[in-house]
């Protein structure tokens, strides 16, 4: 197991040097824009060197999970869709009826599939009857790939919050006793942790930066909701219960919905690309890029850290799940108001520097 871990960050590390040369000779590189404020044309290529290493080493070493038939091929359909995307930039209502049809059959060729809620309406479990059963599962999965999607926008942080999931997924599996998933979620963070690492210049300078791309998004999402529905669905391996799955990725959820929703208020296409994600505001705010990754990845953390002790704890469905919506009012009515509350908090915090300066 442990040597898998290590093939997957050997792998992904070799990787990720011999692909960024491949991509530059054929213009698969990310250029800036607008939206994209970077030096230079960056390639876009770390999704295809994390998935290429997983699947380099579920091979080699016969990983329960990842050996899976259909989770490769979707994995694989994901990266191609995404690397179109990041060279022609297709239509998002191409990319969004391809995650429709690839949320069908998975549901229909894995039996992976929401088929239960939980407790979380109280001491009654919600059993879901097929259909709403097939459209809660589509609807999870094209939210997750689209979340995780939605959060790639400063240096590090796609790597972070996806290293949050799998961290704390990877915690319930061992405690559960399922040792080998628990080894493929690790096995993810150790192919991640490379492209983090040249992602943030790190320690080879920004000549060897590299970006994720919609192909690298993509696949994140849905590895991370594939393992969530594994974890949570009594037919499978009921790690956790499905309210902790809320938890495990709160912050790429409670984002995506929150801009969605601003989007649709503004008259706006909800997939419209902007720079009102919560990074875009934290640095608007004062922090630095890397401040701002830090302090997201801490909200994550802690965020996880109370699905994974509302497990260990038991804590009643309906309470967590109660307070997760608690948490959403909360962070939606925040951020509908940062720039009011920022505007008050500078003004508050002048007015102590001036204090301190005649003082």
């Amino acid at each position: 197991m442990f040597t898998s871990i290590i093939a997957s960050f050997l792998l992904s590390f070799f990787l990720l040097f011999i692909f960024r040369k491949l991509a530059k000779n054929i213009g698969l590189v990310d250029k800036p824009s607008t939206c994209k404020q970077h030096v230079g044309e960056i390639p876009v290529i770390g999704g295809l060197a994390v998935f290429t290493a997983i699947y380099l080493s579920s091979q080699i070493f016969a990983s329960e999970s990842f050996g899976e038939g259909i989770y490769l091929n979707v994995g694989w359909i994901l990266i191609f869709i995404g690397m179109l995307d990041d060279k022609y930039d297709i239509s998002y209502k191409f990319r969004l009826l391809a995650q429709v049809i690839l949320s069908l059959c998975v549901i229909t060729y894995s039996d992976l599939s929401l088929d239960s809620l939980g407790g979380i309406a109280g001491d009654t479990f919600l059993e879901l009857p097929m259909w709403a059963s097939y459209s809660i599962s589509v609807l999870a999965i094209i939210g997750a790939i689209n979340a995780f999607n939605m959060v790639d926008g400063i240096d590090g942080l796609l790597g972070g919050l996806a290293s949050v999931s799998f961290a704390a997924l990877a915690i319930m599996f061992w405690l559960n006793g399922d040792t080998s998933i628990a080894m493929n979620c690790v096995m993810f963070i150790a192919a991640l942790i490379p492209y983090i690492l040249l992602n943030l210049g790190i320690p080879l300078g920004q000549r060897f930066k590299i970006f994720m791309g919609d192909a690298g998004s993509m696949l994140i999402g849905f590895t991370v909701v594939w393992f969530l529905i594994r974890a949570s669905q009594n037919d499978h391996i009921d790690a956790i219960r499905p309210v902790a799955a809320l938890w495990f990725i709160a912050l790429p959820l409670m984002d995506m919905t929150t801009i969605m929703v601003r989007r649709v208020r503004k008259g706006q296409s909800p997939c419209k690309p902007d720079r009102e994600h919560l990074h875009h505001i934290c640095q608007r705010v004062g922090l630095s890029s890397r401040m701002t990754l830090v302090f997201i990845c801490s909200l994550a953390s802690f965020f996880a850290a109370i699905g994974v002790f509302g497990e260990l704890y038991a804590v009643s469905e309906t309470i967590m799940f109660m307070a997760f919506l608690v948490l959403f009012a909360v962070y939606f009515s925040v951020i509908s108001h940062i720039f009011r509350i920022t505007t008050k908090v500078r003004a508050l915090m002048g007015k102590s520097a001036l204090f301190e300066e005649v003082a």
